[in-house]
């Protein structure tokens, strides 16, 4: 069997936003769709009530849910699961089983940016499946902005492409979202002059100030042409910049309709962490953001 599209669902305007890009992602890929609810565990000396409590608080948000489902897409069947937590445990046991995991994330327009909730922040740090996490519409649109003049309401799918560490699994990722969009994939590269103390031997860094940028160029272009030939039908834009990765992204996404970023996988004792750069796009992009884990 086919690996799920899985959205977290919780009755709140957020998991009901993920629930209905899960469903169009799932129509995009061609997969089945599963929604989940977690029971957030918390010990009660009358459990019995408390259980029962939960049952109808996960059958209404199940509910809500499938209403939002069935008007964006509707006749697509999709099976329901109720899972006991803590939430963020729960999720990412779920993730396991996803082509791709969905969740919802708080946002707050203005300057204060992205609130994003410690559950989504959590499952984004240690699940080993891709995650996307969506905000409202409302949010979406305080960041979003029109859509790209000529381009009606398709917008592109927006890579962040690390050069120093660039990884296969993020990068197809980037171009099968595109496909099954029939839109633009634009890959950003930002790249800053190292330190004198960071370069070695023949590092692009190394090169004269007005041929570093053509050189970062050539490179980008020798990382993505393979994919290029795997997807034919897939236009490809590619955009260098000089300064900060996560400054850049954020200004991109203002007219991307899906930014996709990367995560190492880092094994060993210490706890999991999103990085930096993921960290700060999840906070302030309002488009979704599709977090791809690799190791």
């Amino acid at each position: 069997m086919q690996a799920p599209v899985i959205a977290g669902v919780d009755g709140s305007a957020e998991s009901l936003a993920a629930a209905q890009w899960a469903a169009c992602e799932a129509v995009r890929r061609g997969r089945p769709l599963r929604l989940v609810h977690v029971w957030s565990w918390h010990p009660r000396q009358d459990g019995e009530p408390a259980t029962a409590a939960q049952r109808l608080v996960a059958r209404r948000a199940l509910e809500q849910a499938a209403e939002r489902i069935g008007r964006a897409c509707p006749g697509l069947r999709f099976e329901e699961q109720q899972v006991e937590g803590p939430a963020t445990a729960a999720l990412v046991r779920a993730a396991e089983q996803a082509d791709v995991l969905v969740l919802g994330s708080r946002g707050l327009s203005g300057f204060t940016g992205f609130l994003v909730g410690s559950v989504a922040l959590g499952v984004v740090a240690r699940a080993t499946r891709p995650v996307v996490l969506v905000r409202t519409a409302e949010d979406a649109a305080a960041q979003h902005g029109p859509a790209v003049p000529g381009r009606g309401e398709r917008r592109d799918v927006l890579l962040g492409l690390d050069l120093a560490d660039s990884c296969d699994e993020v990068i197809e990722f980037a171009f099968e979202a595109a496909r099954t969009r029939e839109t633009r994939l634009r890959a950003l590269h930002a790249w800053q002059p190292p330190g004198p103390f960071g370069l070695g031997p023949g590092e692009i860094g190394l090169i004269a100030g007005p041929r570093r940028a053509e050189e970062w160029r050539d490179f980008m272009a020798a990382v993505l042409q393979p994919w290029r030939e795997k997807y034919p039908g897939v236009e490809v834009v590619e955009t260098l910049t000089e300064g900060r990765a996560p400054s850049a992204l954020i200004r991109a996404a203002s007219a991307a309709d899906l930014l996709v970023v990367g995560r190492r996988i880092i094994p060993g004792p210490l706890p999991a962490r999103a990085g930096p750069v993921v960290h700060t796009v999840i906070h302030h992009t309002g488009c979704p953001v599709a977090v791809v884990p690799h190791d």
